[in-house]
């Protein structure tokens, strides 16, 4: 096999979704029909300044939407109840793959290597966001069905398992969730580095990319 695997799996969103403009596409659209502006960069820092699921009683991904939206709404001035904070989990199958994501799987698909996902999310919010991509996935393991949220180790427990003995590189591009408990559980990691930004601890992957596209490169010969 090109490359020296045989499989390989990908973070989800922020690695193969935008799932910063997508979650800013669904509260400026939302806030707008009730007359409110929210500006990208305050929904972001409001978003993103919790702590890790994975630090938190488990809840399904659905439920940490619907609270985060609530609560993001509240901090930016704009108060919504728990039903209209639906509008965020449901705005999931939207969210856009980045413009690198399609090409880059159909060349590694091609290329006879055999996909999968690792991904924070509920089973029916993946099967959403995959009518987007464009390949098929032959190992998908979610956060529904361990339980439990990355860099805690039930993904990457349970892709070893399904994997066997095959050879397996994971790619992604957030170095908390991703590229650390890879390292740590001597998983070969591909950082997608879409910042390009240093490392931010001691963990160090296997290679660099600074988008699918490199790493499609590296790997697939056509």
């Amino acid at each position: 096999m090109t490359g020296g695997f045989d499989v390989i799996t990908f973070d989800c969103y922020g690695t193969l979704i935008d799932w910063e403009a997508g979650i800013v596409a669904a509260f400026r659209e939302t806030a707008a029909a009730d007359g409110v502006t929210l500006e990208p960069a305050a929904i972001l820092r409001a978003f993103f300044d919790e702590p890790p699921a994975a630090e938190r009683p488990y809840a399904t991904y659905r439920e940490i939407l619907t609270a985060t939206a609530v609560r993001v709404g509240e901090r930016l001035g704009w108060p919504i109840g728990r039903e209209r904070a639906a509008f965020l989990p449901e705005s999931v199958a939207r969210w856009p793959p980045f413009p690198d994501t399609n090409g880059a799987l159909e060349r590694l698909s091609r290329a006879g290597y055999e996909l999968g996902i690792l991904s924070n999310v509920d089973d029916d919010l993946l099967a959403g966001t995959r009518r987007q991509l464009t390949t098929p996935f032959a190992l998908l393991v979610t956060a529904q069905q361990v339980r439990s949220y990355k860099p805690a180790p039930p993904h990457f427990t349970a892709a070893r398992e399904r994997i066997e003995g095959r050879r397996w590189l994971h790619a992604a591009r957030s170095y908390f969730h991703d590229i650390v408990p890879a390292v740590a559980h001597g998983i070969p990691v591909a950082w997608i580095n879409r910042r390009q930004e240093p490392p931010p601890g001691a963990a160090r992957p296997d290679w660099e990319f600074p988008t699918l596209t490199e790493l499609a490169s590296r790997l697939a010969r056509r």
